[in-house]
């Protein structure tokens, strides 16, 4: 089981670290990305509820369909897809909230690798590692900007 919890305070408004975590077609932007691309639009808003994006990163592709949105607090996701590792996703959820005109930003996300031992014993560990690795340089990058 993998398990990444990432927090950070970001010296931004709320609403502009909201709009560039939800704007999935941009993800390419942030270091890591090779390419992201909005699959499905969401329901009521382009990149909003029910919205399937895709994000490239090296080797790996996933699709996340967003499972909340609700501007400017609360972003969830769940992988639908990946290769070349068969993620068994529990939730991802970015949590905003606003402190003295900042914005903290808590990144979580759960899941599994579903290969049987080795998913458990070493790619769960790695998916956590570069995971929260990854979460953090994104946050990071909506700071610097």
């Amino acid at each position: 089981m993998f398990h990444i919890k990432v927090e950070r305070m970001i010296n931004k408004p709320i609403q502009e670290v909201f709009d560039a975590l939800s704007d999935h077609e941009n993800y390419s932007a942030f270091k890591g990305v090779d390419a992201s691309r909005l699959l499905e639009q969401g329901s009521s808003e382009k990149n909003g509820l029910g919205a399937l994006r895709e994000i490239v990163a090296g080797k790996s592709v996933l699709h996340e369909r967003i499972v909340a949105f609700e501007p400017p607090h609360t972003l969830a996701y769940l992988i639908e897809f990946s290769k070349p590792l068969p993620y068994q996703h529990e939730f991802g959820r970015i949590t905003l909230s606003e402190v003295d005109g900042k914005t903290r930003a808590q990144w979580e996300s759960r899941g599994h690798i579903g290969i049987p031992i080795l998913g458990t014993y070493y790619f769960d560990k790695q998916i956590q590692k570069f995971g929260a690795r990854a979460f953090g340089s994104i946050l990071k990058t909506i700071d610097m900007r």
